[in-house]
């Protein structure tokens, strides 16, 4: 008898397909809105970049403990084929491993082996590169019914078929004539694709939209700040949110920098409440006098926003800073956590943002429950819990008239590395950093479309002409500058206070994870992983890896076997701005997967070495080392870091070639590099070239200087 026939006997004798005919297998389980909503107790997977709606960063898997961790050893590694930053959490579903790398490209991998399944290239465009803030980075993708999703770079979602990487669909999200770009990772809730983007220090209005996961269909779009209130369905008066935000600003906005608010990373979701929260980004320009000169709260810049998953339409929200002008984003992670606060059980929605306070809401109501500062801070004195407003220190909003230095900077007291959240230590870990920035006002800001326009004088780091220090009376007590440093801090958030601090040696560390074999991991700016206990910070384990890690591990379990995944490859905006620490140059990134007893050879990534340094004559008055120096800061230096040096993953140009100094016209003011995603400097005079270029053969004369 053939087996089909076999087959059919036993479909009509037993009324059962699938004992009938043991060949047949088991369709692979579906990541549908079930999976998603029941991801935080299925520890075997890791299926959206927090591991659960709630965002912790938390496993249930313990068979990697804190007894045995020492016996971790690599399973395997993969070449990312990449150079610049890696920040994705490697998601894996069904034995595949799920990440991302810079430019948007996907990649997928037999989990068991690390073997390339399939790999995506995104072909974004790359003149973007020149209006990405920080890097061409992404920090991952989103699963759903056989689709893998992605924010690209220029400002589209793509969905990908997971089993081969062929696209699906493909949407445009942000207008194509402006600076949007997308770096974070999407989420998906209630059927819908949700997704953010970036571009406020280029002058853009920041909105969130949510389409259709099977046809790309647009379903709904929030914007964070009002519009032309003259404007039809995009203006201020279409929404009520907006309606009622329009009173907290002043002046024409829409045209002096769009707003801004982007929220470029940060989202959370309560299945149960129907409620996404949203974390909203800074003000376009930094300094809200140019952006609302009669001053203002600017709703909803720096703002955590729940919104109702099927409509969009605003529920609550909390600013965290009124009337921005230091770019605290709130676009930092939120974690949702039932805690007992107050005597009784509360829903809250945690976060650390840049302004240095962490702050516990009731997130169904937006109530602020608990507001302690979790690193230095000399902006405010702390925060009104009747008011929920922050009590601000007499230098906060000096910088028009002096250098002020404040704490926390720019970069924040948490940026976007993912914290984590235990529920048996009661923890929140966080990748902190304290450090300071000096704030300054630029005179004579004139804006340009489509470069950096945030009215502060990047120049007032080295000094600021004609705008002298804040005098010591005006400092708040104990607030003066200091050099900051980086550090894992274990939070209590219903105490409101730090439970251990370990600092690091570095300028930052990654985003963290945590698991119920009380660990937690967390890669560091110096190319190590280290394990740490999660209950009290002792450290039980570590490897060098040989690049600096910004992105937060993963964990998983296949076979009875429990892995922990991470992608290296320094980068983002630290890594663009101080250097990578290995001091290395053009470093590739790879991704490293960790099992207990794992045999596989480690080797330390290794990067490209620079370049001879050989003199180059040149002639320069002291007036266009000045110029050319004020210039590099505002034009350069987010990208080629501090005195031109590089962080690593784009050109030092102290050790270019001499061809490269003979070409600076071409390639800064004609675009020659525009696809390497170096910008066009078009506005530029030939006085202003040469003095850049007088600027950076003196940093290349010093750096020759110093090695003698």
């Amino acid at each position: 008898m053939s087996r089909a026939k076999l087959c059919f006997v036993a479909i009509i004798t037993a009324g059962l397909l699938l004992p009938a005919c043991s060949a047949q297998k088991k369709a692979p389980p579906v990541v549908d809105d079930a999976a998603l909503g029941s991801a935080a107790a299925a520890p075997d997977e890791w299926l959206t970049v927090g591991r659960d709606y709630a965002e912790t960063h938390f496993s249930p898997l313990k068979q990697i403990d804190a007894t045995n961790v020492g016996k971790l050893g690599l399973a395997w590694s993969y070449d990312t084929q990449s150079l610049r930053g890696l920040e994705a959490t490697p998601l894996v579903s069904n034995g595949v491993l799920y990440a991302t790398t810079p430019w948007s490209n996907v990649f997928a991998l037999d989990a068991r082996t690390g073997k390339e399944l399939w790999r995506w290239d995104s072909k974004a465009d790359r003149i973007r590169g020149g209006r990405a803030c920080c890097d061409v980075v992404n920090r991952g993708v989103a699963l759903y019914k056989g689709k893998v999703y992605v924010g690209v770079i220029d400002g589209r979602l793509v969905a990908l078929d997971s089993a081969t990487g062929n696209p699906v669909w493909d949407v445009q999200t942000t207008p194509v004539d402006e600076p949007y770009t997308i770096t974070g990772a999407p989420r998906v809730v209630d059927g819908k694709v949700i997704i953010g983007n970036g571009g406020s220090e280029l002058g853009v209005r920041g909105f969130v939209s949510a389409y259709d996961a099977e046809t790309g269909a647009l379903a709904w779009r929030f914007y964070i700040v009002p519009g032309d209130p003259a404007k039809g369905p995009d203006g201020a008066a279409s929404d009520e949110a907006l309606t009622k935000a329009l009173p907290t600003w002043t002046g024409e906005w829409w045209n002096n920098g769009g707003g801004g608010g982007t929220p470029w990373d940060a989202l959370a979701y309560d299945p149960e409440a129907r409620l996404l929260y949203v974390g909203t980004g800074n003000g376009s320009a930094w300094d809200r006098r140019l952006r609302s000169p009669q001053g203002g709260d600017n709703l909803y810049l720096s703002s955590i926003v729940a919104l109702d998953v099927s409509t969009g339409k605003l529920k609550w929200h909390y600013q965290t800073t009124p009337g921005d002008t230091w770019d605290y984003t709130a676009v930092q992670h939120m974690i949702l956590a039932d805690v007992q606060m107050g005597g009784k059980p509360r829903k809250v929605i945690m976060q650390a943002p840049k302004n240095g306070f962490f702050y516990v809401l009731d997130r169904l109501t937006g109530e602020l429950l608990s507001a302690e500062p979790y690193a230095k801070v000399t902006w405010a004195k702390g925060v009104d819990l009747k008011t929920g407003r922050p009590i601000e220190t007499r230098q906060a909003r000096m910088y028009d008239k002096y250098k002020v230095t404040l704490f926390p900077g720019p970069g924040g007291a948490h940026n976007w590395h993912p914290m984590s959240f235990n529920p048996a230590t009661g923890l929140v870990y966080i990748p902190a950093v304290e450090g300071s920035f000096p704030y300054a006002q630029e005179r004579d800001f004139k804006r340009q479309n489509g470069f950096w326009n945030m009215g502060i004088d990047l120049n007032a780091r080295g000094s600021a002409k004609g705008l002298p220090p804040l005098p010591e009376k005006e400092y708040e007590p104990g607030t003066g500058p200091e050099v900051g440093s980086a550090s894992l801090l274990a939070w209590d958030p219903v105490a409101g206070k730090p439970r251990w601090r370990i600092k690091h040696q570095g300028v930052s560390g990654g985003g963290t994870l945590t698991t119920a074999g009380n660990l937690l991991f967390q890669g560091l700016s110096d190319g190590r992983l280290v394990a740490y206990t999660a209950d009290t910070g002792d450290k039980v384990w570590e490897v060098q890896l040989g690049n600096g890690v910004i992105a937060a591990p993963s964990t998983w379990s296949m076979d009875g076997k429990q892995y922990v995944s991470v992608l290296v490859g320094w980068g983002g905006a630290t890594g663009l701005y101080v250097g990578n620490p290995t001091r290395q140059f053009k470093a590739p990134g790879r991704l490293f997967t960790f099992v207990l007893d794992g045999t596989a050879k480690l080797e330390p990534v290794r990067g490209i070495e620079h370049d001879p340094l050989t003199p180059v004559a040149y002639k320069a008055t002291a007036a266009q080392l000045e110029h050319g120096s004020a210039l590099f800061a505002r034009r350069c230096s987010m990208c080629h870091g501090t005195a031109a040096a590089s962080g690593g993953t784009i050109a030092d140009l102290r050790y270019a070639q001499p061809a490269t100094y003979d070409n600076m016209d071409q390639i800064v003011r004609q675009g020659a590099y525009q696809q390497l995603g170096m910008p066009k400097f078009d506005f530029l005079t030939e006085e202003d070239l040469a003095a850049l270029k007088a600027y950076v053969l003196s940093q290349r004369e010093a750096l020759l200087a110093a090695a003698k």
